[in-house]
Order: structure tokens, then C-alpha cells, then sequence
């Protein structure tokens, strides 16, 4: 009995915390929505290595803009790296990338029976450039990374892992029938998710 109360409570909790989904009309809150409540997403580069030089290659990575819960979001797509990794050596050649993330990696669209391609099971694209954290943002990016993510924090330390963010420039937001809606990054930071 004890065991189906917990249960009960934590799917409350994941219910608020989640929040509801923001309506098509608000592009730039839907936006924010679907990055604070997707804890991976689809990082695309331009390749530099040797036989795929220029060539686009996307690769997955966890993220976070904040803790879980409706007050955690900061919107910046913060990621843990290491220049060991293939997309990494990319991004020292060339740090434009785009970010996808999509609520297809949450319970929303399978409660709802959407395909991931389908519209409403929303998708935000994100076009910027990767950049290093300097010392005054690394805790807020430590703090958004391993509340989600604690298993980060024992990876090998060889490895030289740092914080970094997606420095956005662009949006894209798609979430209903009819086609992209386009977000600037000043309308994305001015609303909570």
C-alpha cells in the first residue's frame, strides 16, 4: 500500500512539474517548454574528420537549462564535453551547430498517440554556436547538468570534461499543422516556460 502511495505521489509530482503544454499560438513559451522538459537532444555539426570533412553529422548529447520542476529553467542548453568526443573535435573547427530537442522523449506524445515526425508532438530547433562557460556560470551550469544527469559526476576525470552552452542565435519552433514559426532569442528569453 505504501508502495502504490509513493508511486501515486511521484506521478503527481512529474505531472506538476511538467506543467502543461503551452498552446501553438505562444511559439516562444512553447519553446521553452519543450527544452525544459527534454533532458537530451540532437546536436548537429559539420563534421572535420578525415572522410566525412563538411559533411553534416549529428550526434546525441544530454542537456539541461535547469533542475526539473517549473521554476528550474533558465532556457540556456547547457552540456557537459570533452574534446574527445568526435563532435567536440568538430565544434573546434567550426562551434555553429544546431540543436534539436523534441517532446518524443517524454510520456506527452505517447500518451497521445503522436508519431515523433507528427507536428504536434513538438520539436524546437535551435541554431548557435557552442561556447566553453566561464567560471562565473559554471556552477549554474553544474547545478542544471547533474540535477538531471548525476551520473555525470563520476565520469573519468582524465577526460577533461567541461561545462559549455548553446549560444543561440536562431529558433525554430514546430508544434502544429501549417509549418516553422520563428523565434528570436529575445522573445525566447523573455518568457517562462
Amino acid at each position: 500500500m505504501a508502495g502504490l502511495a509513493l508511486l501515486c505521489a511521484v506521478a503527481l509530482l512529474l505531472v506538476v512539474a511538467r506543467g502543461a503544454i503551452p498552446p501553438p499560438e505562444e511559439a516562444a513559451r512553447m519553446a521553452r517548454f519543450v527544452l525544459h522538459n527534454c533532458d537530451w537532444g540532437a546536436l548537429a555539426t559539420l563534421s572535420a574528420q578525415e572522410g566525412l570533412r563538411g559533411q553534416p553529422f549529428a550526434n546525441i548529447f544530454s542537456l539541461s537549462d535547469g533542475p526539473p520542476g517549473p521554476l528550474g529553467g533558465s532556457g540556456v542548453p547547457y552540456l557537459y564535453l570533452t574534446d574527445m568526443e568526435i563532435s567536440v573535435q568538430d565544434l573546434e573547427i567550426n562551434s555553429n551547430a544546431s540543436l534539436t530537442v523534441s517532446l518524443a522523449q517524454t510520456p506527452y506524445c505517447k500518451k497521445h498517440r503522436y508519431d515523433p515526425q507528427n507536428p504536434l508532438c513538438a520539436h524546437i530547433i535551435f541554431c548557435g554556436s557552442i561556447v566553453k562557460v566561464n567560471d562565473s556560470e559554471a556552477g549554474l551550469a553544474k547545478k542544471a547538468l547533474f540535477s538531471r544527469h548525476p551520473e555525470m559526476e563520476s565520469w573519468p576525470k582524465d577526460h577533461n570534461w567541461f561545462f559549455a552552452k548553446f549560444n543561440i542565435t536562431n529558433i525554430w519552433v514546430l508544434d502544429y499543422f501549417g509549418g516553422l514559426k520563428i523565434v528570436t532569442p529575445e522573445e525566447y528569453y523573455s518568457v517562462k516556460p
